[in-house]
């Protein structure tokens, strides 16, 4: 075929397909807001359209016989007829794995969890968009009820906070009132009863502190080599008055060998706030086991008690603030150096996990342990 026809062919052609595709780039840019299905359509019959309208073309210029052109025709409209028909049917499945998505992030967007994955769409990059959706919906709903639940464990414990603040400055107005009115009988033991529960209240305040501390990640620990034998041996000491007036007897089993990295400080109110909580829920007679021990890369410290130890179902609620195991919200029947408030666990935990360690609570001969996991080289 000479050079002048190829060249002319692929002129007719190239003019027919740029009639057709800027006819099609009109069409799309007029309808940009209208259906994905009818703009899909309006790409397949450009597409289609300027082929068969190029080999028409090519074909009525090639001055060929009226039964060939016929031909041409027949054989390219067919052609173009099934193409479109193809063509529609794969952009209809195309919408309907789109809507199925619109759908999924609807639902994501009402809340609602994504469990029924049998409706994924069958295209592969749709599905696997769907799939992450389904997986995001999962971890959103998670986030929520934990969200949920921090919500209403601090609806809780701003309750319990004014409940136990209210009945110490209800008892001091009293008592304030009777010394102003010279009602006292004996106004020294006012003050004194006055003076518990400013401490009372200051413990409190300390505590609540501390909690917050925790919760805004703003902890700044002071870390350096320590003593596990100094730091329980510090605790019993303080409490051991507290014990001995309840008639509770501390053991401490404990090595000077037994050290770790930490803030001294931070874990001394650990260590109180563990030996506090089992003073408290032990009987009087009862024996309360300190004890330190090295598992693997961890250092290991127990406090167990003879009390009556803790439902199954609670055993970690127990480290939620405002927990008490009971719904008798009496203030001012606490241990010494805790505010009775239910925070002490809590706080326990946030300076326990701000160590990289791991505090758990345990029922054992009858009544409860904590133990506390501390790696050797916090």
């Amino acid at each position: 075929m000479p050079f002048a026809d190829v060249v002319t062919i692929a002129a007719i052609a190239l003019g027919w397909a740029l009639l057709v595709g800027g006819a099609g780039l009109l069409a799309l840019w007029l309808l940009r807001r209208r259906s994905l299905m009818l703009q899909l359509c309006i790409v397949i019959l450009a597409v289609v359209l300027s082929f068969a309208a190029g080999v028409l073309a090519v074909a009525e210029a090639m001055y060929i016989s009226p039964h060939d052109l016929l031909v041409v025709v027949v054989v390219t409209a067919i052609s173009a007829v099934v193409a479109v028909a193809v063509a529609v049917l794969l952009a209809a499945r195309l919408v309907r794995d789109a809507r199925s998505l619109q759908r999924l992030t609807h639902s994501i967007g009402e809340g609602e969890l994504l469990e029924d994955t049998g409706a994924l769409p069958v295209n592969t990059e749709f599905a696997r968009v769907a799939a992450e959706l389904v997986s995001t919906s999962e971890r959103l709903a998670a986030a929520r009820e934990e969200v949920q639940l921090l919500d209403r464990s601090r609806r809780e414990l701003i309750a319990w906070i004014s409940h136990d603040l209210r009945s110490p400055l209800a008892g001091l107005r009293a008592m304030t009132e009777a010394l102003d009115d010279g009602l006292a009988e004996d106004p020294a033991r006012f003050h004194r009863q006055m003076r518990r529960q400013v401490d009372h209240m200051s413990d409190l305040v300390d505590n609540l502190f501390e909690v917050s501390k925790i919760s805004s990640g703003t902890l700044t620990l002071r870390l350096e080599p320590m003593s596990l034998h100094d730091l329980v041996s510090d605790a019993v000491a303080e409490l051991a008055p507290v014990a001995r007036a309840k008639e509770v007897a501390l053991v401490e089993l404990t090595s000077p060998d037994h050290t770790v990295v930490g803030d001294a400080r931070e874990l001394a109110r650990v260590m109180t706030n563990l030996l506090a909580n089992a003073i408290e829920h032990t009987p009087a007679g009862g024996t309360i086991r300190i004890r330190t021990s090295r598992e693997d890369d961890a250092m290991v410290l127990s406090v167990q008690d003879t009390g009556s130890g803790i439902a199954h179902e609670n055993l970690t609620s127990v480290f939620e603030p405002g927990w008490r195991g009971t719904d008798a919200r009496t203030p001012g029947t606490s241990v010494h150096g805790t505010s009775g408030a239910g925070l002490g666990l809590a706080i326990a935990r946030g300076i326990v996990e701000a160590h990289n360690g791991v505090i758990s609570a345990h029922n054992a001969d009858g009544g409860s342990r904590f133990d506390i996991r501390l790696p050797v080289g916090a």
